[in-house]
């Protein structure tokens, strides 16, 4: 069956809140079109100042945001909800959408995902990108499949920098709603022992375990399918969270399980106004030690007290 692709039109200056929007329909599939600043990223990216004519070409006024909607949801739910959203906010708008086969969606994905530094030391290089200087990075190669993450999100950003300052050599990890296996990989890279990631889809799964191969840290990486922590035994140095809210309340009665008086635990995907409803359910033997916070959502890092 067909995709669905959503394209959403807005002014420049909205097109972070629209992206931000559009997050909390569907958490992959997502690129953002905003030649605002071309030239300055380019050269970030490239370090040319030459640009091709199309891209000097495109609308400076606006930016689009394209979400790819597998059938199993909903896309008339969603250009609903992105619609009311925006409107409350005042944000003119323009919505269209159109099926689309996955390749097509996947091809049209894939080109405007470029390597991407995060933190002080990873760099993000989508396997189809050999265009890019490491700079001395460790280089994390990364194909996410459209249904999972990229890093370019501000939620697993934060995750990753938070894992640069507690990861050690020969750590323990628990990745609870692995995804793509960014975040597992990464610690890995980083000098991890070993890495548990879960997610209830079995596709993700599949993906996380290339992803390590990719990275030749397949030794150490284990993937199963399962709900929250289910399927985790024992206790780990550093365990993540990257999912959402209210998964992150399901799994605090649980999570304590599995640390030892060392552990560290961080939380993201967190949108602000449900920070005080995840402080609220986490347990009392637990207490926050970092907060960060990009655009809107926040990471959380907590240990036991």
């Amino acid at each position: 069956m067909d995709w669905t692709e959503i394209i959403i039109t807005v002014p420049a200056a909205d097109t972070e809140t629209a992206g931000n929007i559009a997050q909390m329909t569907v958490p992959y599939g997502i690129w953002t079109e905003d030649y605002s600043s071309l030239e300055q990223e380019v050269l970030e990216i490239a370090k040319i100042d030459l640009i091709d004519e199309d891209l000097l070409a495109q609308d400076r006024t606006h930016g689009k945001i394209h979400i790819f909607i597998s059938p199993e949801d909903n896309p008339a739910e969603a250009v609903s909800f992105i619609r009311e959203r925006l409107n409350a906010l005042g944000i003119e708008n323009e919505i269209s959408s159109a099926s689309c086969d996955v390749e097509s969606c996947l091809e049209s994905w894939k080109k405007y995902f470029n390597p991407l530094p995060v933190g002080e030391k990873l760099l993000i290089r989508p396997v189809w990108r050999d265009d890019y200087d490491p700079s001395g990075r460790t280089v994390l190669n990364l194909d996410p499949g459209l249904a999972f993450g990229t890093g370019a999100h501000e939620t697993t950003r934060l995750c990753l920098e938070a894992l640069e300052k507690y990861v050690f050599p020969g750590c323990t990890m628990l990745d609870v709603g692995c995804g793509s296996g960014i975040l597992s990989v990464a610690a890995l890279l980083l000098g991890a022992k070993s890495a548990l990631g879960i997610d209830i889809d079995e596709m993700a799964v599949k993906a996380s375990r290339d992803n390590a191969r990719l990275n030749n840290v397949e030794n150490g990486y284990t993937a199963v399918r399962g709900d929250l922590a289910d399927k985790a035994e024992g206790c780990y140095d550093i365990i993540t969270a990257n999912i959402v809210a209210d998964a992150i309340i399901a799994l605090s009665p649980d999570i304590t399980a599995h640390m030892n008086e060392n552990s560290i635990y961080i939380m993201s995907g967190i949108i602000d106004s449900r920070l005080d409803d995840v402080i609220s359910a986490m347990p009392e033997d637990l207490v926050i030690t970092g907060q960060y916070e990009e655009k809107g959502w926040l990471c959380l890092v907590a240990k036991k007290k």
